[in-house]
């Protein structure tokens, strides 16, 4: 299981093709209706309507069925794109639970350069910027129960927060 910080529109698609090994991303279902984007969307992500609680459960059961497939699962814990100055937005706690009950080790993902590319607030979409990707050591979830989900999500997102605050100028 993968965990990605989230800057720009630019990271679904960006993400999967760098994620060793076949893989699904969760995403949200508007994204499924943006032509060229839905092709991508409709293809490689698990779609969940975040409004909808029975979509919310739904997509659930799919990420445990992805990873028992075999395949990784690429979520963003920050659950939006972060439009603020902070290096990261606080983490929600679905991405932990779903690596506790699938016993999946989780590999933190860094993005760079992103939100330079597509600026929250643009004049100019599409500045000239390398997009870095990078990957942490994985942290393993064997052994942890539901009661671990909240030291888990603290582990992972200070392990992201201290990495990106060193390399953010890469």
């Amino acid at each position: 299981m993968v965990v990605v910080n989230h800057n720009s529109f630019l990271d679904i698609p960006v993400s999967a093709p760098w994620i060793p090994g076949p893989n699904k991303t969760l995403a949200k279902i508007e994204f499924s209706k943006i032509p060229i984007f839905n092709i991508v969307y409709n293809s490689g992500s698990i779609l969940v309507d975040r409004k909808d609680e029975k979509s919310r459960r739904a997509s659930f059961i799919k990420m445990q069925e992805t990873l028992k497939a075999g395949l990784h699962l690429c979520l963003y814990p920050e659950g939006t794109r972060n439009r603020t100055d902070e290096i990261l937005q606080p983490f929600y706690e679905g991405a932990f639970v779903t690596a506790i009950r699938a016993q999946k080790p989780i590999i933190p993902g860094i993005i760079l350069n992103t939100k330079k590319i597509m600026p929250i607030r643009p004049k100019f979409w599409g500045w000239p910027h390398v997009i870095h990707y990078h990957f942490l050591e994985p942290i393993p979830t064997e052994g942890l129960t539901m009661r671990d989900r909240q030291s888990l999500k603290e582990e992972v997102y200070e392990r992201m927060k201290d990495y990106l605050l060193e390399h953010q100028s890469v």
